[in-house]
């Protein structure tokens, strides 16, 4: 079965990449920047479990996937879904049966009050160290969501939640809403095991948005929903902030306010920081990267939806933003694209996909990593939810050599996403992707 999966993907590429110019439609942009053509192909769904942006890296001459969820989470109770497939190919990987995934080595959960590894995580990006010659040493940049139940409110630390006022959580209101913060791991032998280095970036409990003015049903607050690209001395973080910009006050809350921090950010750490991230990372503060790991950073204007057109916080059930975001560097274009989903409803959803465009390589001087172009719209379903949008690689341009995934693309991608329909929540992708310059 494996065989024959993998072989109608490699045929159903070449098939349509046939007839790119006689079955697709073109997203027009503004003149400066590119041009996408979508073409439609037979739906393919993946056959493991998905809910984050999908991790992957090249070791030695195989490509690897990480998809799923592991740790403790007691809302939706314990997950051991995170595993990983390896291929000679890409679409090897991608068709690998969910019963030949393999489970890796993860640090295990430790009590509340303990130092170490609180709730669950998702893996969202990969970084290879490019200073080890045996390609084995990769850096995961992880989602992760806690509870007060998980991580109570340490009065001498300052860390951790307090269970008082806490917004409802995703299955009724007897459950709580998750905080999302970022951490990252480290793994010395190609992914086979993992080993927690602590957290990138954090929201506190000063920030958290409460009763009665958080009703999105989503998170109370903090960092999440990450994707990271290295880029000079800097690994360099796309996330979702969830976060009030400054101390949450019931008294004098202003959902102005709330929105005007809030959307896609950035942060970026030294590579050589990773193996240590504590307390290093540094947040866009509309100038540089100034603002301390756990501080009130600015987010990407031009990726902020105005209130006029119905942007609004995150903790609104009906406000719009964009959230989820996915960046690769573009050897074709030479310039960053970001794909990301667009909430439109309590729980972040919404039915469409939206791709922006950075023409800045290096992310590190002046502005440059804010000048994104405004989001257009990409693909769009009525009826259905979208989100966690990503560019893959196509099998026949994908290899060890130009280590195509992800994270680095060339003219022509594959687009998934994860579609819900009422009835099914699968991670599919039923389009091709072409840029023209």
């Amino acid at each position: 079965m494996l065989k024959k999966r993998v072989q109608f993907l490699s045929i159903a590429v070449l098939t349509v990449s046939v007839i790119f110019y006689s079955f697709n439609w073109l997203l027009k942009t503004a003149d400066s920047h590119p041009s996408v053509k979508l073409t439609p192909v037979k739906r393919f769904v993946f056959k493991s479990f998905v809910d984050c942006n999908m991790s992957e890296v090249w070791v030695g001459n195989k490509f690897m996937i990480f998809p799923g969820k592991y740790g403790e989470d007691p809302v939706w109770g314990p997950s051991n879904n995170l595993k990983y497939a390896t291929g000679n190919t890409v679409d090897e990987a991608f068709g690998t049966a969910e019963k030949d995934f393999v489970e890796p080595q993860l640090p295990p959960n430790v009590p509340p009050g303990q130092p170490g590894l609180h709730g669950a995580v998702w893996f969202e990006s990969i970084y290879k160290d490019v200073k080890d010659q045996t390609g084995q040493t990769l850096y995961a940049l992880y989602h992760n969501e806690n509870y007060p139940a998980t991580l109570p409110y340490d009065e001498r630390s300052g860390k951790g939640y307090k269970n008082e006022k806490w917004p409802e959580g995703l299955r009724g209101p007897a459950t709580a809403s998750a905080v999302c913060r970022i951490g990252i791991m480290r793994s010395v032998n190609g992914g086979k095991s993992w080993v927690n280095r602590g957290i990138f970036i954090e929201d506190e409990q000063p920030r958290m948005i409460l009763k009665p003015n958080n009703t999105a049903i989503n998170f109370a607050g903090g960092t999440g929903d990450p994707s990271a690209v290295a880029g000079g001395k800097y690994l360099y973080l796309f996330y979702g902030e969830y976060g009030y910009p400054g101390t949450y006050d019931e008294a004098t809350y202003n959902p102005k306010n709330e929105w005007k921090g809030q959307c896609i950010s950035m942060a970026r750490i030294l590579l050589t920081d990773l193996d240590h991230p504590e307390g290093k990372a540094k947040r866009w503060d509309g100038k540089g990267f100034n603002v301390p790991y756990n501080g009130a950073g600015k987010p990407v204007s031009s990726l902020q939806i105005p209130l006029a057109e119905g942007g609004g916080p995150t903790s609104s059930p009906t406000a719009k933003y964009y959230w989820g975001p996915s960046v690769s560097w573009n050897t074709y274009l030479n310039c960053w694209v970001m794909l990301m989903a667009k909430a439109e409803g309590p729980s972040w959803k919404g039915n469409s996909v939206y791709i922006s465009f950075n023409k800045n390589k290096d992310l590190g001087l002046a502005d440059n990593s804010q000048q994104w172009s405004k989001p257009k719209l990409l693909a769009k379903k009525e009826g259905h939810t979208l989100w966690y949008p990503s560019l893959q690689p196509i099998n026949s341009a994908a290899n060890k050599d130009n280590e195509y995934s992800s994270l680095k693309l060339g003219q022509h991608a594959r687009l998934f996403y994860k579609d819900n329909d009422n009835a099914k929540n699968d991670y599919v992708s039923e389009y091709l992707v072409e840029f023209v310059k």
